[in-house]
């Protein structure tokens, strides 16, 4: 099998996709905007950030939010999961992957972290 590195970070021993055979791994993604910087407000416009930069990453590795199975899902406030699944559910509005949802102290100052795994067959 080979593996395809998309996205290696040039300060941050990670790279922000792997290929392996037909998945795609994703590193954990917090609320980067383009400019490299968080991402500040509320727990909606820090998990729309995420995810599209998760929509993002997928893309770079041939992939789409529709071809992701599983995801994982780090909150600092447990008061956050209603208005956090309100916008992850017009993300994944049709079946959604499997996922996990912890409380979770982060390793940057944001409201969430989203990793996720995506199926994507190579072409034969």
């Amino acid at each position: 099998m080979t593996l395809q590195v998309f996205g290696a970070h040039p300060t941050v021993p990670l790279s922000a996709a792997i290929r392996a055979g037909d998945f795609i791994f994703l590193s954990g993604q917090v609320p980067f905007g383009p400019d490299g910087r968080l991402v500040g407000g509320d727990i909606e416009t820090q998990t729309r950030q995420v995810l599209d930069n998760i929509k993002a990453a997928l893309e770079t590795a041939g992939a789409t939010l529709s071809d992701v199975v599983k995801a994982t899902i780090w909150l600092t406030d447990p008061d956050d999961f209603a208005r956090f699944n309100a916008v992850y559910g017009a993300y994944f509005d049709k079946a959604p992957p499997a996922r996990s949802c912890v409380v979770s102290q982060l390793m940057v100052d944001a409201c969430v972290e989203i990793e996720v795994i995506a199926y994507k067959p190579l072409p034969n």
